[in-house]
């Protein structure tokens, strides 16, 4: 019996059937505009979430661009269209990159979800599912900007990061990003967290004013609640890693840039530790996507 066939039975058996696993949890990355830095912090906390025992994978959804492997240095054999199209095993389409950190490369994959029938929609949910017995978290690095496909991850994720820097069209995008989700038809904003990391500052305090600036605003006209995570400062440690094709966190932890995740990835931990964040998992989160098929 082959792995699709197994996937169908299970799917038959129904909800009450199935066997229980662990949810990991699934975090989202994004940005208002490219060019601030998203996939360098989907990386970087990856690999400190590692450092802290975690199991790791992330799956770059920035279709066309493939910022993740570019910045790991390794090239995948198979993506996410593999999965959907090839009948090839989850374990197949992960690529192990620097640090024992594992990534999805998205392809066109996701895009093609639109054309499927329920079934095989149900088949792949399950297959993505085995994720969460294979990672404890599960980062989503996304496009930049505001897309249908952007906001349809965003939309299904408990769990969202927004990356910011001082530049006025970063923190413009930035509320534009979060408008068009709070006007989304299907966002719940009681069932999603969003936290916010100023990246490129000179210190701190510079990262502090960052957030008091745009967390007015989105107060004031959305009424949506953000936290504020911390700063990553300007460093050139992390251009060099990056024309290294090297993680920060590997490449220079002791820098100011690496620490800084550190302490954003401690953060985000003493979050789950203290019970301030709900796991939903990989089937739930991607069932949310294909609820609204057509807006992909």
């Amino acid at each position: 019996m082959d792995q699709a066939q197994q996937l169908r039975n299970i799917i038959k058996a129904g909800p009450g059937q199935l066997p229980q696993r662990p949810l990991a949890r699934v975090i989202t990355v994004t940005s208002g505009k490219g060019g601030v830095g998203k996939s360098n912090t989907a990386i970087n906390l990856a690999i400190n979430f590692k450092k802290l025992g975690k199991r790791v994978i992330i799956l770059d959804a920035d279709f066309g661009l493939a910022n993740i492997e570019i910045m790991f240095g390794t090239m995948p054999k198979h993506n996410l269209s593999d999965l959907i199209y090839q009948g090839k095993s989850i374990t197949e389409i992960i690529t192990w990159g620097p640090g024992e950190v594992g990534f999805i490369s998205g392809g066109s994959g996701i895009a093609g979800l639109s054309n499927l029938g329920k079934e095989y929609l149900n088949y792949i949910i399950q297959n993505l599912a085995a994720l969460d017995a294979i990672a404890d978290v599960i980062i989503i690095d996304t496009g930049a900007g505001i897309s249908d496909a952007v906001l349809e991850f965003l939309v299904a994720s408990g769990e969202i990061l927004l990356i910011t820097t001082p530049e006025p069209t970063s923190i413009t995008d930035s509320y534009s990003l979060l408008k068009a989700l709070n006007r989304h038809p299907r966002f719940a904003k009681e069932n999603s967290q969003i936290k916010m990391i100023a990246n490129r500052v000179e210190g701190d305090k510079d990262g502090e004013v960052l957030f008091k600036k745009l967390n007015m605003v989105v107060s004031r006209f959305l009424g949506l609640p953000l936290e504020y995570l911390g700063a990553v400062p300007q460093d050139k440690n992390l251009s060099q890693a990056v024309m290294q094709q090297t993680p920060v966190s590997l490449a220079s932890p002791n820098s100011k840039s690496a620490k800084a995740y550190e302490a954003i990835a401690a953060r985000l931990m003493h979050m789950e530790n203290e019970g301030k964040v709900k796991k939903r998992g990989m089937a739930a989160f991607f069932s949310h996507i294909v609820a609204n098929k057509k807006t992909l």
